[in-house]
């Protein structure tokens, strides 16, 4: 009987441990791209996300040195005022003692906050509100981009330069742009608000119904990058994803001249709801 149990316990354990090396082997093979630098993001490709990297890293260790400061100080206060010490009374001036208060806080707000605060409006004048230095790129690539539950349609002027006419350029949920160009996207919702979100370019934004809001970005790396919405925009919001993919500059331009080929065989003029397109405004920077 003990033989037998050894056996069935042996066995067991062999499943258990084959069970558990399969499963292992899948979750490495399924395993998500692993981060290529800072802690845990996602890959950055972007010309300017460093910027976004260098303010999330700095911030951590804001807080974690602040972190450290206030358990040491609440440990000694622990260890050095116990039970069994007297308690010592300071009898001082109390508007001398806010003084200091205010003071220290108002140190440690100028150099943490002040210093993103500062480095942040840097950011934004410099690169990611900085639309006109886009838009003013010779071979910049506008495209306009209309959210809908549960999609995101995107439009590319076709060689006549505007947007709205039979040789434009219509996908579902996949964008194209070329590497090493500024890529500007104009984009509004017909529905509820959206949150365009491409995390591997560090770039997010609303888009409102009833107004346009714009993004630009610069891709240094070429790839397939996920679209999503990082708004809660219904009950299919988790379907709302779209794929990024970034060309070298030959093989966008390949694509493009197929593209607007095929789409001036598949334009139809009765088909209203797909002319979406607006007018593309310039005066917003």
């Amino acid at each position: 009987m003990r033989s037998q149990a050894r056996r069935l316990a042996w066995r067991l354990g062999a499943v258990v441990f084959g069970s558990s090396a399969l499963w292992g082997a899948r979750n490495v093979a399924l395993a998500a791209p692993q981060p290529e630098s800072g802690w845990g993001y996602p890959r950055d490709v972007s010309v300017e996300g460093y910027r976004i990297d260098w303010l999330l890293n700095v911030t951590s260790i804001f807080v974690g040195v602040l972190f450290v400061i206030m358990a040491v100080w609440m440990g000694i206060a622990i260890v050095k005022h116990g039970r069994r010490n007297k308690a010592l009374f300071d009898h001082g001036s109390a508007k001398k003692q806010i003084v200091k208060a205010l003071g220290l806080s108002a140190l440690i707000f100028a150099i943490v906050d002040g210093n993103l605060f500062v480095t942040s409006m840097i950011d934004l004048d410099e690169a990611f509100w900085n639309f006109a230095k886009a838009e003013t790129h010779p071979e910049a690539v506008r495209v306009e981009i209309n959210a809908h539950q549960w999609a995101w349609d995107a439009r590319y002027a076709g060689s006549d330069n505007e947007f709205g006419t039979a040789d434009d350029i219509v996908t579902l949920n996949d964008i194209r742009v070329p590497k090493g160009v500024p890529i500007v996207l104009a984009l509004r919702s017909v529905d509820v608000i959206h949150s365009f979100y491409v995390p591997n370019l560090r770039q997010k934004v609303d888009v409102v119904p009833g107004t346009t809001t714009h993004l630009w970005f610069e891709a240094k790396e070429t790839g397939e990058f996920e679209i999503a919405c990082a708004q809660h925009c219904g009950v299919h919001h988790y379907k709302m994803r779209g794929v990024l993919t970034i060309y070298e500059p030959d093989r966008y331009r390949a694509w493009l001249g197929e593209a607007q080929a095929n789409a001036r065989v598949a334009y139809d003029a009765a088909d209203t709801l797909g002319h979406w397109g607006w007018r593309w405004d310039k005066g917003y920077y």
